[in-house]
């Protein structure tokens, strides 16, 4: 059992402090007889511009070594006021002793490159010579969970206490095993670097890999690698017909403008050429993958109404949804505040059941902040300036396909290269919108794609929640 006799007071048993077992050939030995000083630094009056100077904080008590980039500066009158033993030197031990998250980081003084000084916030212990500095600090490194605990104050202001710190218990062995630890120690430090640093890149890719397995999956969906083609399934290009005439017809009805630049893109010789208005162009290098034979090439704009308006009574009751209230990710989910038409008509962004809503300012845009509206009162809504919207005017496409679309990895990437407007207040214009190339299977594969899409995500987050 390990005793401990202070002057001439009898033996006490100190087996109820003693954190753990030693070597027979060790001893518990009180900090303050490890060392031949121990003191904390003063806190100097501090200047901004720099000079020579230098006084070690706790930011720059960094556990490899001293970060004289963190360092504080003071003027000459306190520089010269001070006793000799406050200058650090080789060897010595720092240990921080303020504040959650930064009390109780110890570091050692391997290099100074100038005379320095510590502020108040750190003790320094000067070891004696039968203690080995190196050894003292990982011994500090080690119990530094326990030196979190032993400090006073409230949850929001913790410090150590000098004279209770003095009394710690460290376990000393002998100065040659000291050294012939500290040595294993630091051939060791490389090989515990480079498992560090493959555990964390281990833990970013186990955290990110749903989302790149999500984009994956995405862009395998978008060029008809997902699910196979069925010969029996209506061309795309039937599709687009279709959806060209109900275009017209509404038209004619005076429901939808025309286009004067309806942009139709066809094949011909093996190529991809786009008509808009009497002139014809090549866009192969414009079509960053091929798709089935089956499939079609389309703009966005001749697919959809981009940011259209509603018009309804003002007291129709409605759905507003802020920014805040569309789900980012991959996710398809929105809520909504009910409010009055009159209220929001005007300044808002119109939208309506069955519409894709895109958010076009950052950081939004790159979250994957996007939905189908659905089951707002009366079937008609406002909401954030800072979203584009799709309405099919035709109903004849399947929205879910197209909100994929919004959410791939092409999609978003590009769109980051088309931003314009000032840091923190970038977003895609309408253009990007209208002008983005869709690929489009035929209806029925847009239905297969999305359910298996969705099947493969649910099985993701199953196996990563």
């Amino acid at each position: 059992m390990p005793y401990e006799k202070v002057g001439k007071n009898e033996p006490v048993c100190i087996a109820d402090e003693v954190p753990f077992d030693i070597p027979d050939s060790w001893e518990w030995v009180r900090l303050k007889n490890c060392c031949i000083d121990i003191f904390s630094g003063k806190s100097p009056k501090y200047i901004k511009s720099e000079t020579a100077f230098h006084i070690i904080g706790q930011a720059a008590n960094q556990n490899t070594g001293l970060d004289f980039s963190q360092c504080k500066y003071t003027d000459d009158d306190f520089w010269n006021s001070m006793d000799e033993k406050y200058f650090l030197r080789k060897y010595d031990v720092l240990l921080n002793t303020l504040g959650n998250g930064t009390l109780g980081r110890s570091g050692i003084v391997t290099d100074l490159p100038y005379p320095t000084l510590t502020d108040g916030h750190l003790f320094i212990f000067r070891t004696n010579e039968e203690v080995v500095g190196w050894y003292l600090y990982l011994y500090l490194q080690h119990r530094k969970p326990e030196i979190e605990k032993s400090a006073n104050g409230s949850t929001n202001q913790t410090f150590l206490n000098l004279t209770k710190t003095m009394e710690w218990l460290v376990p000393l062995p002998s100065k040659d095993e000291q050294i012939r630890i500290v040595e294993k120690y630091k051939s060791l430090t490389p090989i515990l670097e480079a498992y560090s640093r493959a555990y964390n890149n281990c833990i970013r890719l186990n955290d990110t890999f749903p989302e790149l397995l999500k984009k994956s999956i995405l862009q395998e969906a978008v060029q008809g690698k997902l699910v196979p083609q069925d010969p029996n399934d209506e061309p795309a290009s039937v599709l687009l017909e279709r959806i060209r005439a109900e275009k017209q017809r509404l038209i004619k009805e005076g429901k939808i403008k025309k286009d004067k630049n309806e942009s139709i893109i066809f094949r011909r010789d093996n190529s991809h050429y786009e008509k808009r208005g009497s002139e014809e162009v090549c866009i192969d290098e414009e079509l960053p993958f091929d798709i089935p034979s089956s499939w079609e090439w389309c703009r966005v704009g001749s697919l959809f109404q981009v940011n259209p308006r509603n018009d309804i009574s003002d007291d129709t009751d409605v759905g507003f949804i802020p920014m805040a209230l569309i789900k980012d990710g991959f996710r398809n989910e929105h809520t909504f505040e009910e409010r009055k038409w009159k209220n929001i008509k005007s300044g808002f962004t119109h939208f309506a059941n069955g519409d894709i809503v895109v958010a076009k300012i950052t950081p939004c845009f790159q979250n994957r902040k996007s939905a189908i509206i659905s089951q707002l009162p009366s079937g008609i809504g406002a909401g954030t300036t800072e979203l584009h919207v799709l309405r099919d005017v035709t109903s004849m496409l399947f929205m879910p396909y197209f909100l994929l679309i919004c959410k791939t990895n092409d999609f978003i990437e590009n769109g980051v290269k088309n931003f314009s407007g000032t840091a923190g207040q970038q977003r895609i214009g309408k253009d990007y919108i209208s002008n983005y190339l869709v690929p489009i299977p035929p209806i029925n594969e847009q239905v297969r794609i999305v359910d298996t899409v969705m099947k493969a995500f649910s099985n993701i987050d199953d196996l990563y929640d």
